[in-house]
C-alpha cells in the first residue's frame, strides 16, 4: 500500500522591497512521504525569496521532468527552476538547457561539501546557474518553524530576508556557491 502526501498549508505574507513585490499568498503543500520538514520548509522559502503571480511548486520528489519549483512565461517556457537538495550532474543540466535562470539550495551540512567539491568543475560552465548552500543550523531553525496550518512573514530588503511566525525572527543565512 502506498503511502499518501501529508498536506501543510500556509498563509504567507511577502513584501520584497527590493523587487517592488508585496502580495499574500494561501498555499497548500504536499510533504511527500520521503520528504522532511527541512526539505517542505526549504521550498517554502524558495518560493518566498522568489515570489511572484507565476512562481508554483512543481511535482520535484516525484516527477524527475518537474523542478521543486518554477516559473513559466504565457508560452510555458520555463523562466526559473528551482531545486532543493543537491541534484545529481544530469537533472542540473537538463534544468540549465530548459530554463533562463536555474537556482539550486544545496542542505545538509555533510553532504554539500562534497556534491559541490564533486559537482563544481561540470556546473561552472553554465552561465544561468546559481547554487547557494543552505547551513545546517538555519535549516533546523526553519524546520523547527513547521507545522501542518502555518501563517509566516518573509520581508526582503538590500539584499537580506527574514522569516517570522509569531513566536520567532529568522535572518536568512545562504551562501552563495556560485
Amino acid at each position: 500500500m502506498a503511502l499518501k502526501s501529508t498536506i501543510f498549508k500556509a498563509d504567507v505574507q511577502i513584501s520584497n522591497m527590493d523587487a517592488n513585490y508585496y502580495a499574500t499568498h494561501s498555499l497548500t503543500l504536499a510533504q511527500h512521504p520521503s520528504e522532511t520538514e527541512e526539505r517542505l520548509m526549504l521550498r517554502l522559502l524558495a518560493f518566498m525569496l522568489h515570489a511572484s503571480e507565476r512562481l508554483e511548486f512543481g511535482k520535484g520528489l516525484g516527477n524527475e521532468e518537474e523542478a521543486a519549483l518554477w516559473e513559466k512565461d504565457l508560452t510555458d517556457h520555463v523562466t526559473l527552476w528551482i531545486e532543493v537538495g543537491t541534484p545529481d550532474e544530469k537533472r542540473v543540466r537538463k534544468a540549465c538547457h530548459r530554463a533562463d535562470r536555474v537556482i539550486i539550495y544545496a542542505y545538509g551540512s555533510r553532504a554539500v561539501p562534497v556534491w559541490w567539491q564533486q559537482n563544481q568543475k561540470d556546473l561552472e560552465r553554465f552561465d544561468n546557474l546559481s547554487v547557494f548552500g543552505v547551513s545546517k543550523a538555519f535549516s533546523d531553525q526553519l524546520a523547527a518553524m513547521c507545522e501542518r496550518t502555518m501563517q509566516l512573514q518573509c520581508t526582503i530588503q538590500d539584499g537580506m530576508a527574514w522569516v517570522s511566525n509569531a513566536k520567532d525572527t529568522l535572518q536568512v543565512e545562504l551562501e552563495q556557491l556560485k
